[in-house]
């Protein structure tokens, strides 16, 4: 038995050097140290042996054992460190190299529309003000002068979350919520998200839109104008001409369009206007009837109101003929602005 157990020593030594792998070291130990390895099952049968050769067989036994172990241990931390080496001389970074510069990011054509707006009307007098895009029916119809027959309703393309409550289609209601809470005067601009059943290359069922409302003692149709002739000259330029159309608005009357001459071809005509004029918002003197649902006296005060998307604003003056670019998120659009 003790020569058996020298020549599985001898094995050993002999087969580790050829080894590269854990795996294939596991399976040497195994096959010598496992529950059913070849020592492990020799060391099982010196209880066989006569009682005089039990002591020296089983020190024989443990030595070889254990200078296995040792064997074994010693060349799977070989090759592990070895391994380990490869591993990091495959995934070594070359710190003399320059590094990538990291790309800068920028307000979205959008956000800049709408603060620049903003700077327009706070410069004029204005506050801004906000409200729920989740709108009670009475306040996104009913109170601006909408009731359930209107046809009015049918322009909107509303989307209904219950009866009563809808995705506003525009942000009128703010001026209703701010009335029945703010006594005149009044003088706000109100930008957010609206919602309409509408997509195609104009129109997206989500987007931007700024209402202004202005309320006080003797306001006439020639404030709205020109307090409209000096937004439209700083956002577009002073040398951009304006004009009003006659128009329909349930909560507004009288009611007027608003054209600017075409920033392409400066008013003499193109593929993109086709008359030299574009338009870009909806405007009027505010409805007596809207009054009655905030308690103000219609005899004592008057106002005017009017309705822009941030979106036709970008589109005109940065010359995009696809509303859906502003939310593909396509950094070759968006580095542009």
């Amino acid at each position: 038995m003790k020569a058996q157990l020298e020549a599985w020593q001898h094995e050993v030594e002999t087969a580790l050097p050829a080894l590269d792998e854990a795996k294939s070291i596991d399976q040497l130990r195994v096959k010598y140290l496992g529950k059913r390895g070849l020592i492990t099952l020799a060391v099982r049968e010196i209880g066989k042996l006569p009682p005089a050769e039990r002591p020296l067989m089983g020190k024989v036994s443990n030595d070889v054992k254990a200078m296995i172990e040792q064997l074994i241990d010693a060349r799977l931390a070989e090759v592990q460190s070895q391994h380990l080496q490869k591993t990091l001389l495959s995934q070594a970074l070359d710190v003399t190299l320059p590094s990538r510069l990291p790309e800068r990011g920028h307000k979205h054509p959008l956000t800049q529309v709408l603060e620049d707006v903003e700077e327009i009307f706070l410069g004029l007098g204005f506050r801004v003000a906000e409200g729920p895009e989740a709108e009670l029916d009475y306040y996104n119809f009913e109170a601006l002068n909408i009731p359930r027959d209107h046809p009015a309703r049918d322009m909107q393309d509303t989307f209904y979350i219950s009866d009563e409550v809808v995705l506003r289609t525009h942000t009128s209601p703010v001026q209703i919520r701010v009335m029945e809470k703010q006594p005149p005067p009044v003088r706000i601009i109100v930008p957010g998200k609206v919602y309409r059943c509408d997509a195609d290359v104009r129109h997206s069922p989500m987007f931007h839109q700024i209402e202004g409302l202005m309320v006080d003692r003797a306001i006439s149709l020639g404030d709205l104008k020109g307090v409209l002739e000096v937004f439209i000259q700083q956002f577009f330029g002073p040398s951009v001409k304006m004009r009003f159309r006659p128009s329909y608005f349930p909560f507004t009357e009288p009611s007027a369009e608003v054209d600017i001459q075409c920033v392409k071809c400066q008013g003499s005509g193109c593929q993109l206007c086709g008359s030299g004029w574009l338009e870009i918002l909806g405007s009027g003197m505010v409805h007596p009837a809207l009054y009655s649902f905030v308690g103000y006296d219609p005899e004592a005060y008057t106002g005017f109101a009017f309705g822009m998307g941030a979106e036709r604003l970008a589109m005109l003056k940065y010359g995009i003929d696809d509303i859906r670019l502003f939310y593909e998120n396509d950094l070759r659009f968006l580095q542009q602005f």
